[in-house]
Parts: structure tokens; C-alpha cells; sequence
């Protein structure tokens, strides 16, 4: 086995240069100290930005200095923290740059209340007396748009006091499921002890062995049965929370407050479910071609996550990846792979995994002065995804932050998984236009196809379920363990088609799922994937024009709506022509892999 490396022993040239932020520790704490002397520059603002054009000017350019300095300190700061999770002081320095942030957050309270309070005859004044504020314009517009959801001082001030309370639900959810909830162990097909938990549960429903999939899909279905009482009561009262705010703030349900704080219209919500309505005809499809590859006389729903085409990839070092990404990427032009270059070069990336390093991979979203991306690199075909897929959202933030003011440089949830998704679409139309042998042909269409089950499918259900719990709990229904396994296991029906065998244990997988207390948030993956396969597409058709438009869209940040910017790349999220574009893809993979004699 592979010994993993300290921390010490990984190359310079394997990790992130985060010099380019701070030199040392030690220009970080002078910095941590300069900044925690500003509390009293920015409460002296109080009072003032509703009197004063130039006193509103003045506060909106120390809130973008401010923004970019402790972009740095927690960047740092965090950076570091997740190199060595088990080095105390760098996870103390982002302790320390966390309560900065709340404390400058906290002396800038009064801004908000303050903007909301100006007459408008008098905002177009202090537009005129002090043009620069059109630089601020939008960031004005976001604040003042929910004028009529804003409460008075004293009532904001209580809902705020309220948030800690309103976040009990999850903390609970999330103790009870990390912390206290334990699996027994199950012995895998060569007799080996495997331990059952939360993170190993997908993987070991990866195995080929359909006898030992059923055995870990019981066992852990069995186990979570005996918390579902307690884990249906802390999902009742996070919709409970969602019901008070939403109707303190006067909004006609919770799914209609969640959306507009991104200024998403509820029926880009509703169309996406409608859209993968009509298209389950294509799942079913899948479901009967799974069934037909695994060679089984019933496919189960454990067995979606056993890989239906043998692992055909050969071994993929970094080296090789960075040139095939690069090689897929170069139809977004020669700037595009230069930043790609560049930061490849540069350092931006901490490319291996080493003991204590934080798991998994991201891209920092600090483009100040430039993206740091996290990886923990493997020699294959999802690591080389993953690279492409994080560049994605570096290059995203590099754009935005680079073509935008600070005040609307930083995109909102629901496009920040779009860059990323087209990097991965590019990567795999290109990886199949070049590639002729069946078998590893048939390996990158069924890696595509998962992504378009796991990401609009799956999350599109989990979207619906979320929906259809929000309006249980408006009607006033109580959201028992018996009411959600039961709607749980109809959406499965629904989704999977007659074809699949709907194992008792599935009604209770939304007891497993963190993201129903994330507020109406998982829909964005399916919206995100789509709007990606129809960027792609239209890059890979049109050239030229569509790159031109995609970058406009990347350099866009916040500066209008992300409907409105997502229609510069040539996409109209508010139909459900892309969700309908993308699953046609999906349907011509499917018919592909169908044909090829394996």
C-alpha cells in the first residue's frame, strides 16, 4: 500500500504558493490586527449613509476594501487550516479571521435598515451629487428589491436574535447523523469486515457482488429505521422555522422566500420538475439497459451504483491530465488556456493528498489576487473530471472578480456550479470524439450517464420531495416518519419506472440526505447541469460567438439577475427547453450504448 506523505515530505512544486496572498504568518496577524482596529471606522457611518451622498459613497468603498482584505485573511487562513487539519495553530488562525468577520459584520449592521429607509426622490439625488455611486447601483437595487419583506428595526432585530434557534434543527440532524449515529459492519464477498457508515455506504453498494449490495443496503436501511421518529421531528421543525421567517417576511410559502433572496422565480423550481416529468421515459430506459448489463433477472434499487461497464481506464498521472484538460478546453479560446497555464504553473493548485489534509476538492471562490484549488489527486478518470471540473470554478471567480467591481463580483449559488459543469461537458465530448475502443468508449457513456442520473434525476427528485414536504407542513400536516417514507417511496416509484424492484429500506433514504435542511438548495445542481450541457453544446456548434457570450457570462459576477445572465450565454432557465435539451442528450447516450456490441 501506498504510504500517504506528511505534510513535509509533499514537493514544493505539488502544493499551492499561498505567498501570493501573505508572505508569512506573521504578515497575516499584522494584517488580523489592522483590520480588528476598524469596528469603530465603520460604526461611525452610523447615522450617516441616509443623510449624505458622499457619507454613502465613502461606506460603500470601505465595505469593498474590507471585502477584499478579509477575503485574504480567512483565504489564508483557511488555506492553511485544510493543508493539516491537525495543525492546531492554522486552525486557530481561522478561528481567529472567522470572528473577524462577524465582528465587522456585526459594527455594519446598521447599513442595510439605513439603505432600505431612503425615499427614492432622494436616492436619485445622492445619484446625481455623487455619480460614482452607479458603481453601487445594483448592490442599492439587491438590498432596497425586498423593501416590502423588510420589517422595522426592532422586528429585524428580533428575527436576527431568533437565527441562532432557527438553525437548531440542522445542528441537531447533523450531530445526531455525524456524531452519535453508528452501523454495524458487514463481511464483503472475500471475507473481509468492512465498517457500514454514512461516507462508506455509496461505495460498498459499488461492489459487483449483487448478494453483498443487499446486505449493506439492509443493514443500513435496518439501523437508520430505529432514529427515523427522531430524525422526522428535526426535519418538522426546520419547516416550522422556514414557515415563521416566510411568514414574518410576508411571502406565500417557504419555497417562494428561499427563491427570492437569489431573485429566482418559483417557476424555474416548478418547470424543472415538470421537465424531468415528461423525460422519465428516458430513466426508464436506463433502469431496463442496467438491468440488461448486469446481467440479473431484477435490478434493485441498490444496485444503481455498481458501475454497469468494467472499469476500462488506464492510469492517468497529473502530468497527463493537465494536458488532456487543457487539449478539451482549448475551444474557449487561447486566454482561456492561458489562465489555465498559469495557474497550473503558478502554484494555484495543492494537487496530492498528505496526512491531515482536508478530504475531497474545491476551488477557494478567493480570486483575490487569484483562486486557490484543493485537490487530492488519484491516477484516474475522476480525478482528471475533478481538475477540470474545479478549474471551471477558479477561472469563474477569476473573471468575475477581475471584470466586476467588488461590490457585484461575487456570483450567486445558483450559476456557481455552471463554469465548472461545462468544463466537465467539454472534457467528455472531446474524450469521446477522439476515442475508438468500444469498451472504453462504453466506460466514458456510462461515466456521463451517471452524472445526468446522480445530478438532474436524482436531485431533481430530492427537489420535489423538498417541495411536496414544504407544502405538508403549510397545510399544517405534521411531518411524521410515516408521512415522508411514504411520499418518499411514491417519488422513487415515479422516478425509477416499473422496472426497478422498490426495496422496502428506500422509503427512509431522505432520513440520510443533510442537504433537506440546506432551504430549497439542491435544485440548483440539476438547473446548473442543465444550463452547463447547453453552454457546451452551443460552444462546440457555434464557436466563436458562443465563447464570446460564455466569457461575458463568466466575467457577469452579481451585476443583474442570474436568469438575466445565464440568458448572455445563450440559455433561458426561466423555460424548460435546457432541462429538456439536456435529458435528449441523455437519451442519445443511452441509445449509443445500447448499440455498442460489448
Amino acid at each position: 500500500m501506498k504510504q500517504i506523505p506528511k505534510r513535509s515530505e509533499v514537493r514544493v512544486e505539488d502544493t499551492w504558493n499561498l505567498t501570493d496572498i501573505f508572505e508569512n504568518d506573521e504578515a497575516w496577524l499584522r494584517e488580523y490586527e489592522a483590520l480588528n482596529q476598524l469596528t469603530e471606522k465603520i460604526s461611525s457611518f452610523s447615522g450617516k449613509i441616509a443623510e449624505n451622498a458622499n457619507d454613502l459613497l465613502a461606506y460603500f468603498k470601505l465595505e469593498d476594501d474590507l471585502t477584499v482584505r478579509m477575503s485574504k485573511l480567512y483565504g489564508y487562513a483557511s488555506c492553511k487550516g485544510d493543508e493539516d487539519t491537525a495543525n492546531n495553530y492554522y486552525q486557530d488562525l481561522r478561528g481567529k479571521a472567522m470572528s473577524t468577520v462577524v465582528a465587522l459584520s456585526t459594527a455594519s449592521a446598521f447599513a442595510v435598515p439605513e439603505i432600505m429607509s431612503i425615499p427614492e426622490e432622494k436616492l436619485n439625488a445622492f445619484y446625481a451629487e455623487a455619480p460614482e455611486l452607479e458603481t453601487y447601483r445594483r448592490s442599492i437595487y439587491v438590498i432596497r428589491r425586498r423593501a416590502a419583506h423588510i420589517l422595522s428595526p426592532e422586528c429585524e432585530a428580533l428575527l436576527a436574535a431568533a437565527g441562532e434557534m432557527a438553525d437548531a434543527p440542522d445542528n441537531i440532524g447533523s450531530t445526531l447523523r455525524n456524531a452519535e449515529l453508528r452501523f454495524p459492519s458487514v463481511t464483503d464477498p472475500e471475507g473481509r469486515e468492512r465498517q457500514l457508515t454514512g461516507g462508506s455506504f455509496v461505495p460498498l453498494l459499488e461492489n459487483p457482488d449483487q448478494n453483498f449490495r443487499k446486505l449493506v443496503f439492509e443493514t443500513y436501511y435496518n439501523r437508520l429505521a430505529e432514529y427515523q421518529n427522531t430524525i422526522a421531528a428535526t426535519l418538522n421543525a426546520q419547516f416550522k422555522q422556514l414557515i415563521f421567517f416566510a411568514d414574518a417576511r410576508k411571502y406565500g410559502s417557504t419555497l417562494e422566500a428561499a427563491l427570492d433572496s437569489h431573485e429566482i422565480p418559483t417557476e424555474v423550481y416548478t418547470n424543472l420538475i415538470e421537465a424531468v416529468h415528461q423525460n422519465l421515459d428516458k430513466m426508464y430506459r436506463y433502469v431496463r439497459l442496467r438491468k440488461k448489463m448486469l446481467g440479473v433477472d431484477n435490478v434493485h434499487i441498490y444496485d444503481v451504483y455498481t458501475p454497469i461497464v468494467a472499469d476500462a481506464a488506464s492510469e492517468i498521472s497529473f502530468e497527463a491530465a493537465k494536458e488532456t484538460v487543457l487539449e478539451a478546453l482549448h475551444v474557449l479560446g487561447d486566454d482561456y488556456v492561458a489562465l489555465l497555464k498559469e495557474g497550473f504553473k503558478n502554484r494555484w493548485i495543492d494537487v496530492y493528498e498528505n496526512e491531515g489534509k482536508r478530504g475531497g476538492a474545491y476551488s477557494s471562490g478567493n480570486a483575490f489576487p487569484h483562486p486557490y484549488v484543493l485537490l487530492n489527486h488519484k491516477d484516474n478518470l475522476d480525478s482528471m473530471f475533478t481538475l477540470a471540473h474545479e478549474m471551471g470554478h477558479a477561472l469563474h471567480s477569476y473573471h468575475s472578480c477581475k471584470y466586476q467591481p467588488v461590490c457585484t463580483s461575487d456570483y450567486v449559488i445558483f450559476v456557481a456550479e455552471v463554469a465548472s459543469t461545462v468544463n466537465e461537458v467539454l472534457l467528455m465530448r472531446r474524450l469521446l470524439a477522439k476515442t475508438t475502443d468500444v469498451r472504453q468508449r462504453a466506460y466514458l457513456i456510462n461515466h456521463f450517464l451517471d452524472q445526468f442520473k446522480g445530478t438532474i434525476y436524482r436531485q431533481t427528485m430530492f427537489a420535489e420531495f423538498e417541495m411536496e414536504m414544504g407544502k405538508m407542513a403549510e397545510s399544517g400536516m405534521a411531518l411524521t416518519a410515516d408521512s415522508l417514507n411514504e411520499k418518499y417511496y411514491e417519488l422513487n416509484k415515479l422516478y425509477f419506472g416499473p422496472d426497478m424492484v422498490m426495496d422496502d429500506g428506500i422509503k427512509l433514504e431522505w432520513a440520510r440526505i443533510p442537504h433537506f435542511f440546506y432551504n430549497y438548495y439542491v435544485f440548483q445542481y440539476a438547473t446548473g447541469f442543465s444550463a452547463a450541457v447547453a453552454i457546451a453544446n452551443r460552444i462546440l456548434t457555434e464557436g466563436e460567438p458562443a465563447v464570446k457570450d460564455y466569457k461575458k457570462f463568466l466575467s457577469g459576477g452579481c451585476s443583474i439577475d442570474p436568469i438575466s445572465l445565464l440568458k448572455i450565454a445563450g440559455v433561458d432557465m426561466s423555460t424548460p427547453k435546457p432541462v429538456n435539451d439536456a435529458l435528449s442528450l441523455f437519451g442519445e447516450l443511452i441509445e449509443e450504448l445500447e448499440a455498442l456490441e460489448l
